[in-house]
């Protein structure tokens, strides 16, 4: 991954501050701004008597390993639930922000995170897409994403960061704990608004998950059941998320950009149809939702190509590639900037 070529004309504000504005206008003029309320209804409804309807079947399968089955369905739902919260938390569904917040808080609840630590921390990353200080998706402990985090890992983090791009999907696996802990760490450590509500919906959650687990299945298929849904979540979330910028360019301290570039020369789409949409909860247009992170999802589709021929007037790489094709992208990434701790230790 390479830093951000500032070039003339990307050092040069005065010659570039307009081109957003006139991205801008010709989304705007398109109706890609607009809300999709019915569409946001429909898509909450079906979630929500889906993700009933999986309960029921848990409870008229009762202890059995089929029950397996039914975690695996758990791990899409919350996912999709989770699509949701990202949604709202972007002001994607309603016009205010009050009904976008409790959309987004009572998801959270539903899958037990904490709405308010993931607005801090995803809106961070929106600021500074990959960049090295800034961005807090950068910044995990046993992964190095850059020469610079490379370097800094001691012990263990160095050890994995080593084999990191063998290690990097098992790791994924851990992702669903990672968003439990982060969250009860978060409201347990600050005191912010709706913290007490907040505190209720994540305990609450793992109150009514774990009594209807351990009521309903043996201790063993318990611990199965639940290590199974909540690996497969986390893998699911990372294999969504992480590619949008991981293997992309990042931006050094001290380096300005302008938005545009800043947002699309450090995303990457993924090509695919409607299947693929369904499947990433809309991640797959990650340069247009960043450009417009409160365009509604089923607009992104429409924007894309709009977006795409205006960076290639103005010259802008634009990246997109196949769905396996990107995650590709990523471990070759890892493997490189691993490549001197592994050189180091032989």
């Amino acid at each position: 991954m390479s830093a951000v070529d500032t070039d003339p004309a990307v050092r040069a504000p005065a010659e570039v501050r307009g081109d957003y504005a006139k991205l801008s206008t010709v989304i705007r003029d398109a109706g890609l701004l607009d809300r999709r309320l019915v569409y946001y209804t429909v898509k909450v409804v079906l979630n929500l008597l889906v993700f009933a309807a999986g309960w029921v079947a848990f409870a008229f399968i009762g202890d059995s390993w089929w029950q397996l089955l039914v975690a695996v369905f758990f791990a899409v739902m919350f996912a999709q639930l989770s699509f949701i919260g990202h949604d709202a938390g972007h002001r994607q569904v309603f016009r205010t922000g009050k009904a976008n917040d409790t959309l987004g808080r009572a998801h959270g609840g539903l899958v037990g995170l904490s709405y308010i630590w993931w607005i801090d921390q995803h809106n961070r990353h929106h600021a500074n897409p990959n960049h090295e200080q800034n961005d807090p998706d950068l910044d995990i402990a046993v992964i190095a994403f850059t020469g610079a985090q490379s370097g800094a890992k001691r012990g263990l983090p160095r050890m994995i960061a080593k084999h990191q791009a063998v290690l990097f999907f098992p790791l994924l696996l851990l992702e669903g704990i990672s968003l439990h802990l982060s969250s009860v760490q978060t409201l347990l450590r600050n005191k912010t608004r709706y913290r007490r509500l907040e505190l209720c919906l994540l305990f609450g959650h793992f109150a009514v998950y774990l009594a209807a687990v351990f009521l309903v299945l043996s201790p063993l298929t318990a611990v199965v059941f639940i290590l199974i849904h909540q690996c497969l979540w986390g893998l699911y979330m990372g294999c969504s998320f992480a590619p949008g910028h991981k293997g992309m360019p990042t931006i050094g301290a001290g380096q300005r950009i302008d938005f545009l570039r800043k947002q699309v020369l450090t995303s990457r789409n993924i090509r695919g149809n409607v299947f693929v949409d369904f499947v990433l909860g809309g991640l797959n247009y990650q340069i247009e939702h960043h450009l417009f992170p409160t365009m509604a999802r089923p607009n992104l589709r429409k924007a894309q190509p709009l977006v795409r021929e205006f960076c290639t007037q103005q010259g802008i790489d634009y990246a997109q590639c196949g769905w396996l094709r990107t995650y590709g992208y990523v471990l070759q990434h890892l493997h490189a900037v691993s490549a001197p701790l592994r050189t180091a230790s032989q």
